[in-house]
Formats: structure tokens, C-alpha cells, sequence
């Protein structure tokens, strides 16, 4: 039978559970089980799909097309799964089954209620997790995270949903994992258990009493106040789990190993596994915190001000630095209200650009400027989604002769639409859900950039748009020295362009970060990265052909 791991969070949100969730996943895996990672979100959106960036962080985009929580994509990176649409469940898609179910009269005139209708109803979800087809290998762990905090509201179904899992499917089936907060307070910065122990308690109303506490602080808590929590929680000390701030995420998975949290894991489920091999995954931590050489990128994005809006960019510039056997450090610069006079200074000491994706008309106009900066200057770059869109307008107005060329999304009824709405997307009526969405395939041409990174000459990537280069300007695009160097086989759409010549500038319609991993960084950020470097030596040398200088904030907001 296939076991189930609950992971609930308590005192404040943003506690880090999607990374506990992630890292459980990880130390499971390690031991060669078959393992599943769920969302459970309390939002009644049906979906991440219409959700604006400024509050929600960003939208991760699965292979089959699903716009998920962004935690799907920490899921993704810490476990190299590639999760489905199953792997996401929200209020909103719940509800919308409930009353697409009464209306066919699946419940014979019964009065719909939250219980049991709507919770039988996310327990099929979390069953739906599990299956697997004819020829896979069973699933031995569903490890499912609900979101928000004890106590929403919103959250109640859910949780009542996972208390009865437990009588479904057996007491030792189930394991209940809370991640709590120990904060440190006053003058002092006196670490408190107070709130943990009203979490618990709020908790345990509900009818869930934790098997494991994952207690989050920013320093290490003594043996008397994990002694003083197992008490006062009813858990056992040992599964009064510390779980202190790191200098990366990717070390989490070691420091709860070497807690033990995978083996209570196992030994409470009676599973038969192999031992833990997680040496490879030392060697990133590795990599990713003990590197001397460093590189700059500035991100050019309209959402820098929600640190989470770009989380997969930042995470595949990192994975792409520790290949290449460096540290990276990203100036997050804002394209609403930049001027082409700014751009110089609000990117000044990057050694690689990326343009960030996107949607509406603010900040276009800023990332056109630094599109254009980082070609006239040599300046690496990589354009993703929007940040393409864009490389494509900037190239049509200042060399193929096109001035008044624009993208129909930023003006409709413009002459020149060299990137435009794709047909099939101009009569849908609704907005969540309609994107050209998921995994494409994608023929490079022979000897292109994107071949020489990528190493083949057909691709899967993922998408997430509704406009694309307009293939009635490709031609002219082409003769005036840019490559169209990627398209579906089909040739209908163009998904990367290219500047031959230039030291390294590329950019793709598709979604690179999505696909990226520690252990597996994606071909378009390494090449980025490396291109990064040789620039930042050549400047060293004094021969990159510009004099910017001055060091760049790492992971700072440029309010240029």
C-alpha cells in the first residue's frame, strides 16, 4: 500500500514547508523508493494561471500543461520528478469538480455539503496521486503539502480531508508532519516555544496530533528547549526536528538526514529501502557554497520587487554556476520606468543579462532598453518568454528598418506586429488555463548556437504565452542578421532566435528555468554562465570593449 506523508504549517506562512516537503522527497528518493509530491492549496482560484506575480510569486508550468504554486517547481529541482497536473490541487479545482459532479447527478439528490462531499472529493485527488499505469512501478510515498496556515479558514477541508485519510487507509499508513516557527525575541533575541505550542494545539482541535515537528529558527535550539517542546507537544524528542536557516536550500536535505528524519520516516512505514545515497547531492552543496570565482548577471524584470516572481531563473543560474564551477551573484533590476540613460548604470558591472518573462505593457519600454544595450555592447544575453518578444522588437525597429515595429500585445493596432497573437488564441474567451501551455517539441537548426549548447537537434521544452514572432517578418528578420534557429517542426513557430556573431545572445520563447536542476543545469544557463565568465576575464584583461567596474549587490533590487 502506498504510504502518505502529510505536511502542515503553522505560526506564519512562508516558513519554508514547500523546501521541507521538497527535501523529504529528496531523502526518500535517495533510498531508491518511488515517490509522489502533492500541493494542497486553500485558494479557490482554479489555478496559478491568473494569479499576479506582485502577491502569488511565480507560476510553475508542469510538462502536461498545469500552472501550479511555485513550490511544484522546488518539488521538481530537489526530487528530478516531473510532476502532472495530479500533483496540484487547489479549492477552486475541487469545488469546480464538486459541482460539475452534482450537476450530473453523480450524488442521486443528496444535499452537497464541505463533509463529506467536498473532502471525499480531495481525497480522491490525493489517491489520484498515487497511481501509476499498467507497466510502472507502484508508488511507495505520496508526501503531500497543504498550504497556508492551521487555522485559515480556507484551509479546514483540507484538513479534515487528510484527518480521515487516516482511517482510510490505516494508522500506519499516515504520518502527520508539522512545520512550525521558534522564533528569537527582544533584546536578547530569546528563542520562544510558545508559538509552536499553540500551533500544535490548534492542531490537535482539529483531530491531527503531529508525528513529527520540523522546527524552523534562525539559530540552533538546545537540547532543553527541544526537550521543553516534545513535552509540551506530546511528540517524541527525537522527532522534535531543528531545522536552522542555511546559506542555500540545497544543504536542507543533508542537515534533516543527518537529524534522521528519513529514517523515523521508513521505520514508522516499515519500508524496505536501500541505504541513503545522497553523495552526489553533497557534491552540488559543495560546489554551490565553496566557490572563490564569481560571475554577475543582471535579471531585467518587471516583478523584481516579489523576490519569488523569478524563482526558477534565480535557481538555474545558480545550478549553471556550480557547473561551471563558479558563484553567481544577480542584480535584480526593475524595467518599469527604465530609461535607455539608465541602463548603463542599472546593469553596470554584470558580466550577462537575462529579460526576464512577462505579461502587459509596463516595463516594456525598459527591458526594450536594455535588450538593446546588451547588443550593442556585447553584453551576453538571454531573452525568455516576453524577454525574447522583445529581442525580436528592439532587432526589427534599430536594424532590420522596421521603426514602428511592436508586439500586438503592448499596441493592438499596430502597422508592424512583429510579434503577435497566436490565431487559435484570439477568440478564447476565458483567461485562466488558455495560454499555449506545457511541453513542446522543438527542431534547432544544424550548427547553431542552440544546437552546440543543447548538443542535439531536437528538444522538449515548456511553455507559457499567447504570443509569438509574427512569421510574416521572419524573412526580413532573417536578412538582416537574425537567426530563427529554433521552431516547432512544423516550422509555425519560431521558439529561439539568435544574433551570430555577438559573443552570446539567444532568446527563446519557451521557458528554460522550469527544466533546470542542481544536478542537471539547463544548456541555455550554462551557456550563459560560461559566456559570463570568459567576458568577466577578457574584462580583467581590459579587452571586453566597455568599462563597467563597479562590483554589483548581490541578489540587490536596482531602483533605477
Amino acid at each position: 500500500m502506498t504510504r502518505f506523508i502529510f505536511v502542515t504549517g503553522g505560526v506564519v506562512s512562508s516558513l519554508g514547508k514547500g523546501i521541507a516537503t521538497a527535501s523529504i522527497g529528496r531523502l526518500l528518493r535517495s533510498r531508491g523508493l518511488n515517490v509522489r509530491l502533492q500541493k494542497l492549496d486553500p485558494y479557490i482560484n482554479v489555478d496559478a494561471d491568473t494569479m499576479n506575480p506582485f502577491q502569488h510569486g511565480e507560476a510553475f508550468v508542469t510538462d502536461d500543461g498545469a500552472v501550479t504554486d511555485l513550490d511544484l517547481g522546488h518539488y521538481e529541482r530537489f526530487t528530478n520528478i516531473a510532476l502532472t497536473r495530479h500533483s496540484s490541487v487547489t479549492t477552486g479545482s475541487v469545488y469546480r469538480d464538486v459541482i460539475a459532479a452534482e450537476r450530473r447527478g453523480d450524488y442521486d439528490g443528496a444535499t452537497v455539503q464541505t463533509i463529506p462531499h467536498v473532502t471525499n472529493a480531495i481525497k480522491d485527488r490525493i489517491r489520484l496521486v498515487a497511481k501509476t499505469g499498467k507497466n510502472e512501478r507502484k508508488v511507495d510515498v505520496v508526501v503531500a503539502e497543504v498550504g497556508g496556515t492551521v487555522g485559515d479558514i480556507e484551509g479546514l477541508p483540507f484538513l479534515e480531508a487528510i484527518r480521515q485519510m487516516r482511517a482510510d487507509v490505516g494508522l500506519r499508513n499516515v504520518m502527520y508532519i508539522h512545520v512550525t516557527l521558534v522564533p528569537g525575541v527582544g533584546p536578547w533575541d530569546e528563542q520562544k516555544t510558545k508559538p509552536t505550542q499553540h500551533s500544535v494545539i490548534k492542531l490537535r482541535e482539529i483531530g491531527i496530533h503531529p508525528d513529527m515537528l520540523i522546527c524552523r529558527s534562525k539559530r540552533q535550539m538546545s537540547d532543553d528547549m527541544l526537550r521543553k517542546i516534545s513535552l509540551f507537544c506530546d511528540v517524541p524528542v527525537c522527532a522534535v526536528i531543528p531545522s536552522v536557516d542555511t546559506s542555500t536550500v540545497y544543504d536542507v536535505p543533508l542537515k534533516l538526514e543527518v537529524a534522521g528524519v528519513a529514517e523515523q520516516i521508513v521505520k514508522r512505514f516499515g519500508l524496505r529501502c536501500d541505504p541513503p545515497d545522497l553523495d552526489a547531492w553533497q557534491r552540488i552543496v559543495r560546489r554551490i557554497t565553496s566557490n572563490t570565482r564569481r560571475v554577475h548577471v543582471a535579471v531585467v524584470g518587471k516583478y523584481v520587487d516579489n523576490s519569488d516572481a523569478y524563482i526558477s531563473i534565480r535557481e538555474a543560474l545558480h545550478h549553471a554556476a556550480a557547473a561551471a564551477d563558479c558563484n553567481v551573484m544577480i542584480t535584480w533590476v526593475n524595467s518599469r520606468g527604465l530609461r535607455s540613460s539608465d541602463i548603463a548604470k542599472a546593469v553596470n558591472g554584470a558580466n550577462a543579462m537575462v529579460v526576464a518573462p512577462g505579461f502587459g505593457v509596463d516595463g516594456i519600454e525598459g527591458k526594450l532598453h536594455a535588450v538593446q544595450h546588451a547588443r550593442v555592447t556585447g553584453l551576453p544575453f538571454l531573452g525568455i518568454c516576453l524577454g525574447m518578444q522583445m529581442a525580436v522588437v528592439e532587432f526589427a525597429r534599430n536594424v532590420a528598418g522596421i521603426p514602428d515595429a511592436e508586439s500586438g500585445e503592448v499596441d493592438p493596432a499596430t502597422p508592424n506586429p512583429v510579434v503577435h497573437i497566436m490565431p487559435e488564441q484570439r477568440l478564447r474567451g476565458n483567461r485562466g488555463g488558455t495560454m499555449r501551455l506545457g511541453s513542446r517539441e522543438c527542431q534547432l537548426a544544424a550548427n547553431s548556437l542552440a544546437s552546440r549548447l543543447y548538443g542535439v537537434e531536437t528538444i522538449r521544452e515548456r511553455h507559457r504565452h499567447r504570443y509569438e514572432v509574427n512569421n510574416d517578418y521572419r524573412a526580413r528578420l532573417i536578412g538582416a542578421g537574425m537567426d530563427c534557429s529554433g521552431t516547432s517542426p512544423d516550422g509555425k513557430f519560431v521558439e529561439i532566435v539568435e544574433i551570430p556573431g555577438h559573443p552570446f545572445f539567444i532568446g527563446c520563447q519557451f521557458h528554460p528555468e522550469f527544466q533546470s536542476r542542481p544536478d542537471l543545469p539547463h544548456p541555455l544557463f550554462v551557456g550563459l554562465v560560461k559566456a559570463a565568465l570568459d567576458r568577466a576575464e577578457r574584462e580583467a584583461a581590459g579587452d571586453a570593449g566597455r568599462t563597467h567596474t563597479a562590483a554589483a549587490p548581490a541578489d540587490g533590487v536596482s531602483n533605477v
